[in-house]
């Protein structure tokens, strides 16, 4: 209900003219440090919208008058980190990768460099923890197709695997002996039987006796005639229980029907040298990696003969 002001006669304050329930509110001046900040908010309010941009336009905001932008302390923020990795990049570059376990140090800033750029790039194929899934290797085992040590896993993450533009790219092909009519489906299904008990899946059978021969025409050249595989060429091991696609006997069949080719960037060509020796680094440390293959002495050069008298 609205009244008229009026002086309360308790505490000689006027009122501020409504009632509830027969409460009246008096009318307090704010305490003077409330205000005091409210001032103070308006005066800083001002000064940012002078100073920063503020206000929006029809193409922008007003610039401010230091001409600061988000986007240009992103890049001065991105720079400056930049120059204070410059100095530790170039010791990453100036190392061959295979060199890079002499030095701890320098190896474990490689590593994070490596772990960093690996989240960006790679966790959508391998997975966040490098699990891999179907079609896509899981890089913590020790089952590799090339090799994995430093240096080769260097090379791969360099030129890719079956990448169209790079002439050293991995390359490795397995025909598709069921859809190509190399092979009957029941021969399909006795080479797949003999996969399985090599493999350790199945035990001994009559379809895996028959596909052991078949598989000694057809594959054994590529896979190895225990299925033990062959770096040389991207030959997959068989005689582990370590699948690419899957071991059971639907996706065997599958990928001796039809075969597979999967495809990995050539890095080289995306990323900078120093960002991919960091991957490699990365990756040979998941739990996988191997050292290198020891490089044979060269022989000594032959002496000439010396004369005597």
């Amino acid at each position: 209900m609205a009244n008229e002001p009026r002086i309360d006669e308790a505490t000689g304050v006027e009122t501020v003219g409504h009632e509830w329930d027969g409460i009246e509110e008096l009318n307090n001046p704010l305490p003077r440090w409330w205000l005091w900040t409210f001032y103070a908010c308006i005066a800083f309010a001002l000064g940012y919208v002078v100073l920063y941009p503020a206000l929006p336009g029809l193409t922008g905001a007003t610039p401010g008058t230091l001409g600061w932008t988000s986007r240009g302390a992103l890049a001065a923020d991105l720079k400056a980190a930049e120059a204070s990795k410059a100095a530790v990049r170039a010791q990453i570059a100036a190392i061959p990768v295979e060199q890079l376990a002499a030095d701890p140090k320098l190896l474990r800033v490689a590593i994070e460099g490596g772990r960093a750029a690996f989240k960006v790039n790679c966790v959508q194929c391998h997975g966040a923890g490098a699990a891999g899934s179907k079609g896509y290797p899981n890089l913590n085992d020790d089952d590799w197709l090339w090799g994995g040590d430093i240096a080769t896993i260097h090379q791969t993450l360099q030129h890719g695997i079956r990448y169209p533009g790079d002439d050293q790219t991995r390359q490795s092909q397995m025909p598709a002996f069921g859809r190509d009519g190399i092979l009957t489906p029941a021969q399909v299904q006795d080479v797949v039987s003999h996969v399985r008990v090599i493999s350790g899946e199945d035990k001994a059978n009559g379809s895996a006796q028959r596909g052991a021969a078949i598989f000694a025409a057809n594959c054994a050249v590529c896979h190895g005639a225990n299925g033990e595989g062959n770096r040389l060429v991207g030959a997959p091991r068989l005689s582990d229980a370590i699948w690419l696609y899957g071991g059971d006997r639907a996706s065997l069949t599958e990928t001796v029907t039809n075969a597979h080719a999967g495809v990995m960037p050539a890095w080289s060509q995306r990323l900078d040298p120093v960002t991919v020796k960091m991957l490699a680094a990365y990756v040979h440390s998941l739990g996988g990696g191997e050292a290198a293959a020891p490089v044979a002495p060269a022989e000594a050069p032959a002496q000439p003969a010396t004369a005597t008298k």
